[in-house]
């Protein structure tokens, strides 16, 4: 019955877009496709890259020995796996680690809090800052707020973050990572607070990147747990003057070695079909769901497509491009990096997909296409609708590492998965490889690996013939 339903409602929804004027997968392609599947979801390839990534290298932090540690990891699996052209393209990024965090109400109710800083923070004084707490119930609220008011203070900003399928909360939520520090500085607070972005309930807090404006005063910042936020938040309503003591040391000592890792099955043209996943990951847990899991899943998908190859002696019409890209959670260096490497190539990128949101199953196949060229899309989407995977919009982001070359016209796809419990363990102590289930990274890996040998060998691409603004549009 269920395999009925998603049926019904994949041909309700093809019926909004454009006529099948022709098949531009051939019946052996497609027949291949399926087969992929088949044996993707028998396979658990992609599962055992994610337990040897976090096993044997763990955290991942960008710029650090262990990231380098995942190249050295990469580029061996890459060839172990059986891929072609296999390479590092080295790039440099500044450096920031925590070495020490730490938190507790002074007054009136002592006691310990949970923190983590936020990546791109600055320190506290040796000694920590102590100072009255103000809280704001959204970051909102914070810069609606007087410039005047808040000097000596310690910022809260207890903005809470709405769980979702498809982590459209995020956008709205992660605002505050920089926001809160940007307007604490410019009103003359000591250091900023945050209620962690994220969906979890346990006392783990969520780090993450954030930024400084320029000519801003820079003050500390770091994130509660959902806990310990809801503490100050009830210490706060019975006492109007709430006391936290806050200290952090961290250390950024400059420009440090990054890279993207890079493999290839090699095709009958210069054509390319990208996908990856990120290597980098940040140090509190192991990195699994964000990003050991994309690399597992499109390194998996690529690893069924050279198996497939040497049982069929079938190459694909277009080269199919893999890349563990580095240094993501700290600012998209490697895919800004990427783009700029292939800037005089990247009319030969037909389509790029990132994995980028976890492991849970895919739903939904979202494009950024030519709107004359959608009639490609849903030719995909019959294929891949026996995995639940239906039709979704034309405004695909493709994931974060597809940005830079999307935005310079590079159509891409997003395999959306379901994020519904993603944000309880994305930049937490919780990411770790026993949040990954088995089957639902098969899925993936079928997805993916049907998805990429049909853009290989599909007559055509996916660029408007007219130029089209909604490839590189936000």
């Amino acid at each position: 019955m269920r395999h009925l339903a998603i049926s019904a409602v994949f041909l309700g929804l093809m019926t909004a877009q454009p006529a099948l004027s022709q098949d531009y997968i051939t019946p052996r392609v497609e027949n291949e496709a399926r087969e992929l599947i088949e044996k993707s979801l028998d396979s658990t390839i992609g599962y055992e890259v994610v337990e040897s990534l976090t096993t044997e290298v763990g955290p991942r932090l960008a710029g650090s020995e262990a990231e380098e540690r995942a190249r050295e990891w990469g580029v061996a699996k890459f060839r172990e796996l059986g891929f072609k052209n296999v390479r590092v393209e080295p790039f440099e990024i500044p450096y920031w680690e925590r070495s020490f965090e730490d938190a507790e109400i002074v007054s009136p109710f002592p006691q310990k809090l949970r923190i983590t800083a936020l990546g791109g923070s600055v320190g506290t004084p040796d000694e920590g800052v102590e100072a009255e707490i103000v809280r704001f119930e959204t970051l909102q609220a914070l810069r609606d707020a007087p410039m005047t008011g808040l000097e000596g203070k310690i910022v809260f900003v207890d903005e809470y973050m709405t769980r979702t399928q498809d982590g459209s909360g995020y956008g709205v939520a992660v605002q505050k990572r920089s926001g809160a520090a940007n307007e604490a500085g410019k009103r003359g607070a000591v250091a900023a607070l945050i209620r962690s972005v994220g969906t979890s309930q346990h006392r783990f807090p969520h780090t993450g990147q954030m930024r400084y404006d320029a000519d801003v005063p820079k003050v500390p910042i770091a994130a509660l747990s959902a806990p310990d936020a809801d503490q100050l938040q009830r210490a706060l309503e019975r006492d109007d003057s709430v006391t936290v003591w806050l200290a952090i040391d961290v250390q950024s000592p400059g420009m440090r070695p990054s890279g993207n890792v890079i493999a290839e099955i090699q095709g009958k043209s210069d054509e390319i079909v990208v996908i990856g996943g990120h290597l980098d990951s940040w140090d509190l847990g192991t990195g699994a769901v964000d990003d050991g899991a994309g690399v597992g899943i499109t390194v998996g998908a690529g690893k069924m497509i050279i198996d497939h190859i040497r049982e069929t002696g079938r190459r694909p019409e277009r080269t199919i491009r893999v890349v563990m890209f580095g240094a993501e959670e700290v600012g998209l260096y490697g895919a800004r990096a990427y783009a700029e490497e292939y800037a005089d190539d990247l009319d030969k990128h037909i389509v790029g997909a990132e994995s980028d949101f976890g492991a849970g199953r895919i739903w939904r196949f979202e494009t950024r296409f030519g709107e004359d060229k959608l009639d490609r899309a849903a030719e995909m989407v019959k294929v891949l609708a026996p995995l639940g995977i239906g039709p979704g919009g034309n405004m695909a982001s493709g994931g974060p590492d597809m940005g830079p070359i999307r935005q310079r016209g590079v159509p891409v796809v997003t395999l959306k998965q379901n994020g519904w419990d993603y944000f309880d363990l994305h930049h937490t102590p919780d990411d770790t490889l026993d949040k990954i289930d088995p089957d639902d990274i098969a899925q993936n890996v079928a997805a993916y690996a049907a998805f990429v040998w049909m853009a290989a060998n599909m007559e055509g691409d996916f660029r408007a013939e007219e130029p089209d603004e909604t490839l590189a549009s936000e």
